[in-house]
């Protein structure tokens, strides 16, 4: 049986992350965590140390540790540098790129199937993990760890913000990226890399809501004449 380290635990939290199954702000309690991997405290406490580091978890004093909930600022910044990373390493794109389309075909085949069958979970992570596998596959491992935990920022985002975005239509963008790259269209797959990313950025709803209004006052504006 493979040991549980706290690097094994800490990529367990994003995974988790990235198929929307932590949300933020929910807690991270030591002792459950030490008992779901069976392993002591100490290497949770090293994993969410870890998870802290990138910018995952926060710890309250006296409350324990909790998922981030990320500003809108936090998320605008996030989506800015995924729009650089991921239109750099398009830039690069070029030929030969067989062996990228044939393994991003793959990924999108699983996407479709999980948007006709599987459970939520297992569709979302596959959408975030899309743009991982594209920089993996193109060689940039390094890119491809930076862009892990940037994906997982915006899908804390997605889910904070109540993204509008669907399953179909990221699926969809994300064919239309592998298609220009098989035509040999760099530019074409940059071009519409940014837009996909963009169109998930817009469909955040990060208006704060209005203000509380006083008890007197929200009864006035209840109990005041309807305008015809």
């Amino acid at each position: 049986m493979t040991a549980v380290s706290p690097t094994t635990i800490a990529e367990r939290v994003v995974e988790a992350i990235l198929a929307q199954k932590l949300s933020p702000g929910e807690r991270l309690g030591e002792q459950a965590l030490a008992d779901n991997f069976s392993v002591s405290r100490t290497l949770v406490r090293e994993a969410l140390m870890q998870l802290q580091a990138r910018g995952f978890v926060q710890v309250q004093p006296r409350r324990g540790w909790y998922v981030v909930q990320p500003s809108a600022e936090e998320a605008r910044d996030a989506f800015a540098a995924r729009r650089i990373i991921e239109a750099g390493i398009l830039e690069t794109a070029g030929r030969p790129m067989q062996q990228v389309i044939r393994q991003l075909r793959l990924h999108i085949d699983e996407e479709q199937r999980a948007i006709q069958g599987a459970d939520a979970a297992t569709r979302a992570f596959l959408l975030a993990d899309f743009h991982v596998c594209l920089a993996e596959n193109m060689g940039h491992r390094l890119l491809a760890d930076t862009l892990r935990d940037l994906t997982a920022r915006t899908t804390l985002a997605a889910t904070l913000y109540q993204s509008d975005h669907n399953a179909e239509q990221s699926c969809a963008d994300h064919a239309s990226i592998v298609e220009a790259l098989e035509r040999g269209d760099a530019a074409q797959a940059r071009a519409l890399m940014l837009a996909h990313i963009g169109n998930v950025e817009e469909a955040l709803e990060t208006t704060p809501p209005p203000p509380e209004t006083a008890p007197g006052e929200r009864l006035r504006a209840t109990l005041s004449p309807v305008q015809r």
